[in-house]
């Protein structure tokens, strides 16, 4: 599964989502049998197309390409939607 952060520089709530990120995918890389990920980080202020989706939502969190969630990522919930698609 590919998941996709969008967010900017110096912005605090991107850091918690790519802690949460982070900390889900490592229970997972770590229970055998479990989805494996890709994260990709992308930055609307790279992106005209992105700053003019969702500049009000970062951090914005995919998963292949559909919204999972943004501001504030919650890990039990974003670990229950990996599991459930994988």
């Amino acid at each position: 599964m590919r998941l996709t952060l969008i967010g900017k520089p110096g912005c605090h709530l991107c850091d918690d989502a790519r802690e949460v990120v982070a900390c889900v995918r490592e229970e997972l890389a770590a229970t055998p049998g479990s989805p494996r990920t890709t994260l990709e980080e992308r930055s609307i202020v790279d992106d005209e197309a992105l700053r003019a989706r969702y500049a009000e939502e970062i951090p914005v969190l995919l998963i292949d390409d559909e919204v999972h969630g943004y501001w504030r990522l919650d890990p039990v919930r974003l670990k229950t939607a990996l599991l459930a698609r994988g």
